[in-house]
């Protein structure tokens, strides 16, 4: 955890971001009370899927919905993979009912991979929102047949143009 007392006034420059509220769950949390670093990649993850990938009945689809969700069930001819992630925790993450904000915007978009950022803020509507972490996560595009990467398409790319903005940028090592 790095020594910040980061909030939104404070936080990387924003471009524009997509807010997805995330629930925490009991179990969520560690022996000290606190969201377990492990969960923190589940709430994570469960955010990229609901900014980026469709429900098959086309329901609660983000502008950067363009992943079809029937893809899981049938297989499909392409699929993503997480290549690498990293987190930096700037406070610990209480539980509380109302869900965390969690933004997402892309980083960086190359041939198949894309860089997902995310900040993860206390929840939306309080006066000073806190800003628990900052994460990002490649994400690589592959062709389920050869497992090789293949590249975005057209669609991708013009879905997420909006919300491209600065990658982000992690405290200096000590």
């Amino acid at each position: 955890m790095t020594d910040s007392g980061d909030t939104a006034a404070t936080a990387a420059p924003r471009g524009r971001r997509l807010h997805v509220p995330i629930h925490l769950r009991w179990g969520d949390l560690d022996a000290l009370g606190h969201v377990n670093n492990t969960s923190m990649l589940k709430l994570l993850e469960e955010a990229r899927l609901r900014a980026f990938w469709r429900p098959e009945d086309g329901t609660d689809a983000a502008a950067t919905a363009v992943f079809d969700m029937s893809v899981l069930e049938g297989g499909g001819s392409r699929a993503t993979l997480v290549a690498r992630q990293e987190i930096e925790y700037l406070r610990p993450v209480p539980y509380g009912q109302k869900p965390l904000d969690v933004q997402l915007w892309v980083g960086r978009i190359g041939g198949s991979s894309v860089e997902v950022c995310y900040e993860v803020f206390s929840p939306e509507g309080n006066d000073a929102q806190v800003l628990y972490a900052r994460a990002s996560a490649v994400v690589v595009l592959v062709d389920t047949a050869s497992g090789r990467p293949t590249r975005w398409g057209a669609a991708e790319r013009t879905a997420w143009a909006p919300f491209v903005g600065e990658p982000i940028v992690y405290a200096k090592r000590r």
